[in-house]
């Protein structure tokens, strides 16, 4: 068993960055790939970036790319999320999820997700 505790949201202006953490607990951690996905008001889940267990492999979404990083660091038990040049239409609830095989897009993969943490961007 997993548990994703997200940290690190909050409120910035446009083209200001934030990192937002998760925090995972249980042995398995590093089995495992990670990923972000986001929601906004009125909108499904929407995959922002995933993890190989390694950390050698990575996918982001394309409205994302260039500006997000996700990276993690398995002696912590923790994945992170650098959101550069942050834009209005970034907001939205986002989750930290695990427990897939690979890193990918698709919600159902992921076993376990985080309670969200809010990121709101000011134009």
């Amino acid at each position: 068993q997993v548990q994703l505790v997200e940290s690190g949201g909050g409120l910035v202006q446009a083209g200001g960055s934030l990192r937002l953490s998760c925090a995972a607990s249980g042995r398995t951690f590093s089995n495992y790939a990670m990923g972000w996905f986001r929601q906004a008001p009125g909108k499904e889940r929407e995959f922002v970036a995933a993890i190989s267990w390694s950390g050698g492999s990575t996918r982001y979404a394309d409205s994302v790319k260039g500006r997000f990083t996700i990276s993690r660091n398995n002696a912590k038990n923790t994945v992170y999320l650098q959101m550069n040049s942050l834009k209005p239409e970034d907001t939205a609830v986002y989750y930290c999820s695990g427990g897939s095989s690979y890193p990918t897009v698709l919600t159902r993969q992921y076993n376990y997700w985080g309670q969200g943490t809010q990121v709101t961007v000011s134009s």
